[in-house]
């Protein structure tokens, strides 16, 4: 998916416009933003759970020095995760320095009949805490880290930018929806309007998926998680 400067303001205007307040008298910027983040929130967590491309990124090499047994966020003096890693999806690891990269484990629980034995290798992690975990290796070793990556910046003003412009239509609708039912409480208005951002979010999802037709998943439906018009279960 095609990642550009949309700015916030274009956003906000046309939802403003979709609700017959193009001057935006009512509807102004600091009205309508909070509702913005909200569907930003939404296109996000729809993302994830599609594992849409623009949601992907490899992680750039990370050193782990012999005897460190985590890779923690924020870390000082320790490995340190990706600061806009959601979840990890595939850890790979190598000798400092040698290829190839091979591909490590993920386990709920570090086994423990490895507890107390030294190898040159991970070979298994855990996501626990928000904290990548494994056994000690007895070298230093790379790893790489293929992850979910949190999409958006939070929006400060109408001037941010969303790096997404294949959902502004849906961002436009579904923010117009989320202000007519809890500012205006007009709730025939909030359903069609919502039906409009469900077929938008179709759309975007599309261009999405289309580059990955030959691998066979099930997508999760964005209205598994409304109960309203135009987001039922």
């Amino acid at each position: 998916m095609a990642t550009v400067d949309l700015v916030a303001s274009t956003v906000l205007a046309k939802a403003s416009t979709l609700l017959n307040d193009t001057a935006r008298t009512v509807y102004t910027y600091t009205a309508v933003l909070p509702y913005l983040q909200i569907a930003l929130q939404e296109l996000q967590e729809h993302f994830e759970l599609n594992n849409i491309p623009a949601t992907q990124l490899s992680s750039a090499l990370i050193n782990i020095p012999a005897g460190i047994t985590e890779i923690v966020y924020n870390g000082i003096g320790v490995p340190t995760l990706p600061d806009n890693m959601i979840e990890p999806q595939q850890l790979w690891e190598r000798e400092e320095g040698i290829d190839p990269y091979v591909p490590m484990g993920r386990r709920d629980y570090i086994p423990h009949n490895f507890e107390g034995t030294l190898t040159g290798k991970f070979s298994f992690y855990t996501w626990e805490n928000n904290i990548i975990k494994f056994l000690p290796a007895n070298r230093d070793n790379d790893i790489k880290i293929d992850y979910i990556k949190d999409l958006f910046t939070p929006l400060v003003d109408e001037t941010s930018l969303i790096n997404c412009i294949n959902a502004a239509t849906f961002l436009e609708y579904r923010t117009a929806a989320l202000c007519a039912e809890f500012i205006e409480r007009n709730l025939a208005s909030a359903g069609s309007l919502n039906n409009y951002a469900v077929l938008a979010l179709d759309r975007a999802t599309g261009i999405g998926v289309k580059g990955k037709q030959t691998i066979l998943t099930r997508r999760r439906p964005f209205r598994a998680g409304f109960k309203k018009r135009g987001f039922m279960t």
